[in-house]
């Protein structure tokens, strides 16, 4: 709350200081959640080994969350810099990224349920 009020008062002087301003803020709490993450991470693992889920399956999964939080962090940077297009690629580079990662596990989930189906 504070850098947001700091980065208004300084807008109006020296925007380049507030954009800069508002991204050391936000690498500064993405640094204080990464224990929390880890965590987060580490339980999902134990819970995919008990259920005897594939590790690739969860690592995959993982990445993808890991693409979209980057992909929406850059693309909010970029937006705070007055940057409105460049934000609209980068969140079109993300999705495009999520989508290559998900392949395998969709092509997984395809071959369970026509698996599934009695044959004719």
């Amino acid at each position: 709350m504070i850098a947001t009020f700091l980065a208004l008062v300084v807008k109006e002087h020296k925007p380049i200081f507030a954009f800069l301003l508002t991204v050391f803020v936000g690498i500064i709490i993405f640094l204080f959640l990464i224990d929390q993450l880890a965590m987060i991470i580490e339980m999902l693992q134990q819970l995919a080994e008990r259920a005897n889920i594939n590790m690739v399956y969860v690592q995959t999964i993982l990445k993808i969350v890991g693409i979209a939080y980057i992909a929406e962090f850059g693309a909010q940077i970029a937006k705070d810099a007055g940057q409105g297009a460049m934000a609209s690629k980068i969140e079109l580079a993300g999705k495009v990224l999520i989508m290559v990662m998900a392949i395998p596990i969709i092509s997984v989930i395809i071959e369970t349920i026509i698996g599934l189906i009695p044959a004719s």
